[in-house]
């Protein structure tokens, strides 16, 4: 083994151990946090957001949707961003990027995302936010960006495909999505903790190379992680759930195409019915389905349905979902049926973003000494 590759290997080791240690700490810091927002919801002020590439699914629902209305009913401030810049970071065009914008306000407000309480905007309308990228990127090396998971999934998936400069760049554009509104809270999976933390590295590196306004008061906060309390979903076809496989159920559909999709879901030929999600994934999935919509155990829907066989549990399933979806599904038609109200909606959000995002660059510009 050479030289080089005993180094790679002993840095892809201390890489594990840290990652080892950083989930570790996120989870332990999630609880502190989750428990302290009960109490003190004002301390906080969450980003999230999606890539407007299609109709949103029940996987976004009840992996990252439902978990936003219930922090902000809880009094957290969220902003949440439509990246719609993030389209074209692995695409060649934008496709029907107007339409699925106001799908996806369709979806949020129908979801119970309220304006009044969260500030939805989108990317390109947000001049000052995209304007930190350029001091943001002064404080991070090229290896870096290369090390990032997102970056690194890219060039192993996509050989052939040249990366541009816009996807080396997206882990600064995400900490951009972060720190422009100063949020200190970002709920992410595990998977995603790579991002939070070269966010923190980025506000750090700026505090010590280019100092701050208040000699008090870093310009940005280290953000947290708010670890996802949701389970990983499968698409009905038993891989990875993506609107790109169709192998979801769009939050939008009819109870009669909930119904046609769910049957065609893939089993197993075991007619009892058992939650058992490493040897049994696809109906373990399904009991999950069912357990998500109803409220209930997984393990005690799954001793109820017994000898049901694949028939009973897909019955179950789409019942669940139909009845849980059925309020949102009327109000999201609702919704779509106006999209000049949507597009007020979103102007209000992005009157709102600018605001905060001009008062952070003078921040910026005042500690880098760019004001003249």
């Amino acid at each position: 083994m050479s030289e080089n590759t005993t180094a790679e290997v002993v840095e892809e080791q201390i890489s594990e151990e840290i990652s080892d240690a950083s989930l570790k700490h996120s989870l332990e810091r999630s609880r502190q946090i989750e428990a302290d927002i009960a109490s003190n919801p004002g301390r906080y002020r969450i980003l999230t957001g999606d890539r407007p590439t299609g109709k949103l699914h029940i996987g976004h629902y009840f992996g990252s949707l439902s978990n936003r209305v219930r922090l902000q009913n809880l009094g957290v401030e969220t902003m949440l961003v439509v990246a719609d810049y993030q389209v074209i970071y692995d695409r060649d065009g934008v496709g029907s990027l107007q339409e699925n914008v106001l799908n996806g306000m369709a979806d949020y407000l129908a979801c119970g995302i309220d304006p009044e309480r969260s500030t939805i905007f989108t990317h390109s309308s947000v001049t000052a936010l995209n304007q930190l990228l350029l001091p943001f990127l002064s404080l991070v090396t090229v290896p870096e960006l290369h090390r990032n998971p997102t970056v690194k999934d890219e060039m192993a998936n996509n050989p052939n495909r040249p990366m541009s400069g816009l996807m080396l760049t997206f882990p600064v554009h995400q900490a951009a999505d972060i720190l422009f509104c100063k949020a200190n809270l970002v709920p992410v999976g595990k998977d995603q903790l790579p991002h939070i933390e070269i966010t923190r590295v980025i506000a750090r590196r700026f505090d010590e190379r280019y100092g701050r306004v208040d000699a008090k008061t870093p310009v940005f906060p280290q953000a947290d992680a708010l670890m996802s309390p949701a389970p990983a979903i499968l698409g009905l076809d038993g891989t990875k759930m993506s609107k790109s496989k169709g192998n979801t159920i769009e939050i939008g559909m009819t109870a009669d195409e909930t119904a046609k999709l769910i049957k065609r879901a893939k089993t197993d030929s075991e007619r009892h019915i058992s939650y058992d999600p490493v040897n049994r994934p696809e109906v373990s999935n399904l009991v999950l389905l069912a357990a998500l919509a109803t409220g209930g155990d997984p393990v005690q829907i799954a001793d109820e349905l017994g000898d049901s066989g694949g028939g009973g549990l897909k019955k179950l399933v789409t019942e669940a979902i139909n009845e849980h979806f059925a309020s949102i599904r009327a109000r999201r038609a609702e919704l779509a049926a106006n999209p000049d109200h949507l597009r007020e909606v979103l102007r209000a959000g992005n009157d709102k973003a600018n605001a905060i995002a001009e008062q952070t660059l003078d921040e910026v510009r005042s500690a880098m000494e760019m004001k003249y």
